[in-house]
């Protein structure tokens, strides 16, 4: 009994191993083909230029076989696809440990470290490729590449030794033919650009720079407050309270991104409400909008531009042309600016100040010589200074240029109440002088209430002058309603002021 029992215990063991074993063999099978089908569909997806799609699905084949040095290949292809060189260079790392003859990887590890700017890393992996393969031509290519480049970095700071920075730039640039993905040589020219002055080309820079370290840089957020305070020094407080944010996702109590935010967020809405309320012309309000941002920064001339330039724009179309005048020539200073000159010269308008106005638009156009604003503005200025020869209308009844029709029509009834010729019929030569003053206040009604004939009066043609290019009566006579006053004729006047 105990031989039988022994017996079907070691047959139950055998049977039992077998099981298991196949057990194995077919879930390693299935694991194997799954992997496969992530591995094809990764492939498909970076064919078609879905690069997400592409890397969710070699991430899930490395999670599924991480002994294939080829997924981890396939994976840094996608990385490098995204920019990701750090990404990439740990997964060719993994591939060449996995299989230490795969030349494909080493040599496409030393590319990497070669746009990186490494150049020790980028010359050990070329030399053993090359060890391999003499006749690699794109090897020798690279491996050529190295030691020029090393030297050229050795002359960029040679130059900046002596603040030549514009040699820099040049030499920096032919580096970054190489080494395109060097934070390092991305920031010197940077810093290089700031001093020559070229603020664009450096924003550009430190954006690159930004990019580059996203993939586990612990000083991103150092180069991300730079990039935002460059941007706001631009005047770009919108795109600079971007980039802040950035900092702060990334470390909400940065000892320098969170006082820069608090600050430039005021700003930042202080300038949206001043281009809203100019955009609904509600002027006062962008004034003020405006003068809160000088109230908060005293310092940042390109902010203090911006804030000069709504006011030069609002007070001029708020007819307080002394105050626009001050600060279009305050904004002028900072940065000549063509639409801040055209502003001007229409302030000086209001002014009448009219050869001023000729010689601002002529400013304009000195700056862009196709503005068609500046082009009519100089037409005008002509046209009015001609104008203010004879008569102005708007000065006749006493208001504004922006005057409602309503303030019109009550201004040409108290100025007709006050020159009506029967006030002053016991004295001739008054009389006289009423009519006159009379006929100019209806003819200001008649202009000034008529949408056309206004805008043919602000474009500088008076439409009731009978030696103009039109006037306002059929016939051809402007003044025949009003020729009673100049006969003498002794009915009584009834007017209803209407």
């Amino acid at each position: 009994m105990e031989l039988i029992s022994s017996s079907g215990n070691q047959n139950f063991l055998f049977t039992y191993l077998v099981f298991f074993f196949i057990e194995l063999l077919t879930k390693g099978a299935e694991s194997t083909s799954e992997v496969d089908r992530h591995l094809e569909m990764g492939r498909d997806f970076l064919a078609r230029g879905q690069l997400g799609d592409a890397l969710s699905h070699y991430h899930a084949a490395v999670e599924g076989d991480n002994k294939n040095y080829l997924t981890y290949f396939k994976r840094a292809t996608v990385y490098l696809a995204l920019g990701k060189a750090k990404l990439a260079i740990s997964d060719l790392d993994r591939a060449i440990e996995l299989n230490r003859g795969f030349t494909t990887a080493r040599q496409q590890r030393g590319s990497v470290y070669l746009k990186m700017g490494d150049y020790d890393n980028a010359e050990r992996d070329l030399y053993t490729v090359l060890q391999e393969d003499p006749y690699n031509e794109e090897a020798l290519y690279m491996y050529e590449r190295i030691n020029p480049a090393r030297q050229q970095i050795d002359l960029v700071h040679d130059v900046l030794s002596r603040n030549d920075h514009q040699t820099a730039v040049a030499l920096l640039s032919q580096l970054l033919e190489v080494s395109p993905w060097s934070p390092e040589l991305r920031e010197l020219r940077a810093q290089s650009n700031l001093a020559i002055g070229d603020r664009l080309s450096a924003v550009s820079d430190f954006r690159s720079v930004n990019r580059l370290m996203q993939d586990g840089s612990d000083d991103l957020t150092t180069h991300i407050f730079k990039l935002a305070k460059l941007l706001y020094e631009l005047g770009h407080a919108a795109d600079s309270l971007k980039e802040v944010r950035e900092c702060l996702k990334l470390d909400p109590e940065h000892k320098l991104c969170f006082p820069f935010y608090k600050k430039i967020k005021k700003i930042d809405k202080f300038m949206n409400d001043a281009e809203t309320h100019r955009e609904a012309k509600s002027y006062e309000e962008c004034i003020s909008s405006a003068e809160k941002v000088l109230k908060n920064e005293k310092e940042v001339p390109m902010i203090i531009f911006g804030a000069n330039q709504y006011l030069c724009s609002c007070y001029g179309k708020s007819d307080k042309y002394t105050d626009a005048i001050t600060h279009c020539n305050a904004a002028l200073k900072i940065e000549k600016d063509p639409s801040i000159l055209c502003d001007l010269a229409e302030a000086l308008l209001g002014e009448e100040m009219y050869d001023d106005a000729v010689r601002s638009y002529q400013d304009a156009l000195e700056l862009d010589e196709n503005l068609q604003r500046a082009k009519e503005g100089i037409e005008r200025a002509k046209r009015l200074q001609k104008q203010a020869e004879k008569r102005d209308y708007y000065k006749i009844l006493g208001v504004t240029r922006s005057a409602t029709t309503k303030e019109i029509t009550k201004a040409y009834r108290k100025m007709a109440q006050k020159w009506h010729p029967d006030n002053f019929a016991m004295n001739e030569s008054e009389r006289k002088i009423a009519e006159k003053k009379f006929i100019d206040i209806a003819a200001a009604k008649e202009v000034l209430t008529d949408p056309e004939k206004r805008a043919q009066f602000d474009n500088g043609e008076d439409p009731l002058d009978p030696e103009g290019r039109s006037n306002g009566f059929r016939n051809g006579n402007p003044f025949q309603h009003f020729n009673q006053f100049q006969q003498g004729s002794p009915f009584q006047f009834k007017f209803h002021f209407s």
